[in-house]
């Protein structure tokens, strides 16, 4: 067996409950997703980091929530890493996957390919948006970016705009053995206080910014089984997390196994992206004629490509826009 054998829990999410400390789970591994989220484009090494990170926190987080369209999380800053955007799509069906995608904007000339990846972010802010689908109104939670890694982030939004304790183990990275290809392999750990069994932000912040954090959010009574499972969750190592030796139920069991786990179906995920031909014509059929002349190539085309995907799209001008002359087709309008 080798580090890029397809196995059975690769890039899937595994939901998991301690039942002894009230406290919720995910475990998930990301293979395949991971390389094709990645192949759509040539990151320099810390923007592909950061990108690994930020899909590997979308598959946790997005498996959490009921979901029947879309969750995103975005960073926006005004370091060397200006944007990361990732989606997290519902299975259109029963036992189909859930889908994921991302992209990064960064600035080439600022960026140092050997320094660490998380500092060249700076300043700005982690947010989660959730869209149900039409008829329903979008829900958006920012926070600052802090710390030293986006789980952190992600920690200090679930703390600040949910009040819920939430603690992240992630590990991430090439991984190549002789005679294989190398490839990209994520997986990590996340821990949940159920809600009943938080306080709803009646202690006060203990951080030195004045953000609560997950400890700010544990009751009394309740904050020994959440010490304990964190410090459970620590014991985690690299091939543990990413290995393709140890399954996600085998590892909770040795981490876990005095909290009593009881997991429940396993969820699979897969790269996909929702762009498409007609998705593009939608979006310009709000702008007139003499908007689509600025947006027309010298060579009498207009061209649209995907971030999230790379793929590339090539339409006549005439097709376009609410005056459009032609269909789609050709044919007169």
């Amino acid at each position: 067996m080798t580090m890029t054998t397809k196995l059975a829990w690769d890039d899937t999410v595994l939901p998991f409950q301690l039942d002894r400390s009230d406290i919720r789970g995910r475990v998930s591994r990301l293979d395949t997703t991971l390389d094709q989220i990645l192949s759509q484009h040539d990151y320099p090494a810390p923007v592909e980091a950061m990108v690994a990170e930020m899909a590997l926190l979308t598959a946790l987080i997005g498996q959490t929530i009921k979901l029947r369209w879309k969750l995103s999380l975005q960073v926006r800053s005004d370091g060397p890493i200006r944007l990361i955007a990732t989606d997290f799509l519902a299975p259109e069906a029963e036992g189909e996957p859930a889908r994921i995608r991302a992209y990064a904007s960064y600035d080439a000339e600022r960026l140092d390919e050997t320094a660490p990846a998380f500092p060249q972010i700076g300043s700005g802010y982690f947010a989660i948006l959730i869209d149900q689908g039409k008829g329903t109104t979008p829900y958006q939670g920012i926070t600052p970016i802090g710390g030293e890694s986006l789980s952190a982030c992600a920690e200090t939004y679930f703390a600040q705009s949910e009040q819920l304790p939430t603690a992240f183990k992630l590990s991430y990275g090439r991984a190549q053995e002789p005679g294989q290809d190398e490839g990209w392999r994520a997986g990590g750990l996340m821990l949940q206080m159920m809600p009943e069994a938080s306080l709803e932000a009646a202690n006060e912040p203990t951080s030195e910014d004045g953000t609560l954090n997950a400890e700010d959010l544990v009751s009394k009574d309740k904050a020994e089984d959440w010490s304990r499972a964190n410090i459970l969750m620590q014991t985690a190592d690299e091939m543990e997390l990413i290995g393709p030796h140890v399954s996600p139920t085998d590892l909770l069991v040795r981490l876990f196994h005095e909290e009593e786990p009881r997991v429940f179906d396993s969820l699979p995920v897969a790269f996909g992206c929702t762009c498409s031909e007609d998705r593009v014509r939608q979006s310009l059929s709000i702008y007139s004629a003499k908007d689509i002349a600025h947006m027309t190539t010298d060579e009498g085309r207009v061209t649209a490509d995907c971030q999230f995907c790379g793929a590339h799209y090539d339409f006549d001008p005439l097709t376009l826009g609410f005056e459009a002359e032609k269909a789609p087709d050709g044919s007169p309008a």
